[in-house]
């Protein structure tokens, strides 16, 4: 992975947001959505940029698009990823944003995984 690839990814907060929750597991689009409070386009822009520079992944279940880091995790994605989950711990967007992870009843059929701090030092 280019490291100036990734921090082209990294300059904007709409794609840092969709990358801290794909920190904590995968999401499909309707789940962003209710979380981040976006339209659907916007999102899936967002989205297929990184998917296209390979810092996400997705796989279709049924009808539904679920977007997940790679795996393995590249160094550079992983270390700027620790970083991003230390640096936005008191930032009120993203603490937000975790707390409509734990509160989201997207309309999907695909249950989103809600992450607590036990299961985060697991991983």
């Amino acid at each position: 992975m280019k490291i100036l690839t990734l921090y082209r990814c990294l300059s904007d907060e709409t794609r840092l947001r969709l990358l801290h929750l794909l920190g904590l597991g995968p999401l499909c689009v309707c789940h962003f959505q209710e979380i981040l409070k976006l339209p659907q386009t916007a999102i899936s822009k967002h989205l297929a940029y990184l998917r296209i520079r390979g810092v996400v992944r997705v796989r279709r279940q049924g009808q539904w698009r679920i977007y997940h880091l790679p795996e393995p995790l590249p160094e550079e994605l992983g270390l700027q990823l620790q970083a991003l989950q230390e640096c936005v711990k008191k930032h009120p967007v993203f603490r937000t944003d975790l707390k409509r992870l734990k509160e989201t009843e997207a309309g999907c059929d695909w249950a989103v995984p809600v992450v607590t701090k036990a299961k985060r030092k697991k991983a």
